[in-house]
């Protein structure tokens, strides 16, 4: 006969383990677990975790997915030792954070965390954070390392317009206040006009930031009202009006400022932006775009006419989540989001192991790649930005102003090859 316990169906082995002081508060955790990976997954809440890393059972486990909120950041040591008995073992670990604080965030993911992913979770966000952790490590992307072959069918930095100049667009955008978009605008820019001593090329920068756009107080440069009526007339604007309505910096960069006073950010319609553009572009043979941290009507048609868009963040909770809004709207709206080349700004050093681990994980968490570097450049680069001067002439061997200058480099390099080849 027959034994009944032969007939039960053998139980699937356990791969994954949820980690919560009650998983129940995450049920969108549980739903996405049990869609990922059917019966195979098991959820402990701290002490039992803690108990069951020291089972041989746990050998198997591929990963654990932490779910931390606001009220655990008192357990912060305790959940801090999991996660380090964890790594220890081999075994990924996804944190799974709901308003938790950017320091204990912080914290946890310094420790280790493979993985990073908001609560409420985004749709298919567990999923790609898994399909994450089991991918093996993508070589980095730097951006400014090699010209495109447009003979590869890649795309150039040129953009193909009807004049003169057929100037390269490019728009910088922070991703989060205080991520140093208008500092790097500025400097690029600066850099841009005087790389040749001998053949430079001619700069333009547009603050497109009409109301709190900041590169005239970088460049020391006063806001003139012709800003404004040369925004409310666009249509009848020409290249002569256009180079009027300009200021010139040192004789090398020329600047359209912000706007004397503080302007809704949908005073100019995408057409009107094109033509502005058109007009710099027309003119001069870089046009470099300080854009507001605001996504607006006109932002398409910017990301339109360039072929790279630089998008700046940190290495910061508030970057990453902003990151994640702008990635999900340029996929919404079918935008070509390939073109956003994103620049880490502060970024650690090439001795803090700890802080390049984190950017890591946040640029496969986000799924992008983390094209530039750009370093902490310290008090000299307020400085300058207080005294209106560039980084360059006021602290050449600074880190930040040399990085940006190979950048300007590369771009200078891959303009020249498309001119001749």
């Amino acid at each position: 006969m027959t034994s009944s316990v032969a007939l039960q169906p053998e139980a699937a082995p356990i791969t994954a383990c949820t980690v919560a002081r009650d998983v129940q508060n995450f049920d969108l955790l549980i739903e996405d677990m049990e869609a990922e990976l059917g019966e195979s997954w098991g959820d402990l809440n701290f002490a039992d975790a803690t108990a069951y890393l020291g089972q041989p059972d746990a050998s198997a486990l591929e990963f654990i997915a932490i779910a931390v909120d606001s009220e655990d950041e008192d357990k912060l040591t305790e959940i801090g030792d999991l996660i380090t008995r964890t790594k220890d073992m081999n075994i990924r670990v996804i944190l799974i954070a709901d308003e938790l604080s950017p320091i204990a965030l912080h914290q946890l993911l310094k420790l280790g965390a493979d993985d990073f992913v908001p609560y409420p979770l985004p749709e298919g966000a567990l999923h790609d954070a898994i399909e994450r952790i089991r991918t093996p490590e993508p070589e980095p992307v730097v951006v400014y390392e090699e010209a495109p072959s447009s003979s590869a069918g890649g795309p150039s930095l040129r953009n193909a317009k009807p004049g003169d100049h057929n100037g390269v667009i490019l728009p910088v955008h922070g991703l989060a206040g205080g991520a140093g978009s208008s500092t790097f605008a500025v400097n690029l820019a600066w850099e841009l006009a005087t790389i040749d001593k001998n053949n430079s090329p001619k700069v333009c920068l547009l603050d497109l930031d009409f109301q709190f756009g900041s590169a005239s107080t970088y460049l020391d440069l006063p806001r003139r009202d012709a800003v404004y009526e040369m925004l409310s007339d666009i249509e009848s604007t020409d290249d002569e009006a256009f180079k009027q309505t300009l200021l010139q910096f040192n004789e090398k960069v020329s600047v359209l400022t912000a706007p004397a006073d503080i302007l809704p950010l949908d005073l100019v319609s995408p057409a009107e932006i094109e033509k502005l553009v058109e007009l710099a572009q027309r003119n001069f043979d870089f046009v470099v775009i300080d854009m507001p941290t605001s996504l607006v009507q006109w932002t398409e048609t910017i990301l339109g006419m360039c072929q790279v868009y630089f998008g700046l963040l940190e290495l910061d909770l508030r970057s990453a989540q902003n990151a994640l809004r702008m990635i999900r709207a340029l996929k919404a709206e079918d935008l070509p989001h390939e073109k956003v080349r994103y620049a880490l700004n502060r970024a650690p050093k090439f001795t803090d192991m700890a802080g390049k681990s984190r950017a890591k994980r946040m640029a496969e968490s986000l799924d992008i790649d983390l094209s530039l570097h750009l370093p902490d450049g310290g008090k000299q680069v307020a400085q300058a930005c207080d005294h209106g001067l560039p980084i360059a002439d006021s602290a050449a061997k600074n880190p930040l102003r040399k990085e940006i200058a190979k950048l300007a480099q590369s771009l200078l390099d891959v303009e020249r090859a498309e001119e001749t080849g």
